[in-house]
């Protein structure tokens, strides 16, 4: 059994030493040479990608990075499994889509806003997500 003085010294000896790893996982964390955020590629098409990404509220269907709805399938890695072409007649599309008995809106993109959400799917899949090929969820090894 511990006295009172020796379990006050236990704790902030403790204490200190949990705060010295967190600062120092922090810090290696944060060292430019582990960076994985692909953020040197951002460009003016990409930002737009994201932003029609937001404001159709995609991730209320899809997911992204494993963020999102599990009604449509993981688009994390989706230039990468289906090309640019597929994924540019889905957008321009002027029916909506409806593989395997869901639909996807149909929303009748012109050609710079679908080339600025394929140049932002282009930049997600070149994101380093350690050694995993895809992010996995129920609907993403649908071909």
């Amino acid at each position: 059994m511990l006295s009172k003085s020796q379990a006050r010294a236990f704790f902030l000896g403790g204490t200190a030493v949990t705060f010295l790893i967190f600062i120092g996982l922090t810090v290696y964390s944060l060292s430019p040479k582990n960076d994985q955020t692909n953020h040197q590629n951002i460009d003016e098409k990409v930002v737009r990608g994201k932003e029609i990404w937001e404001s159709n509220n995609c991730m209320g269907c899809h997911t992204i990075l494993g963020e999102g709805a599990y009604y449509a399938p993981e688009l994390t890695k989706v230039y990468e499994r289906r090309g640019e072409g597929y994924i540019k007649s889905i957008l321009t599309s002027p029916i909506p889509w409806g593989p395997k008995g869901r639909k996807m809106v149909a929303y009748k993109m012109n050609n710079a806003d679908a080339d600025a959400v394929i140049a932002y799917f282009k930049w997600i899949g070149e994101i380093n997500l350690n050694g995993f090929d895809q992010v996995v969820s129920p609907l993403s090894k649908e071909k």
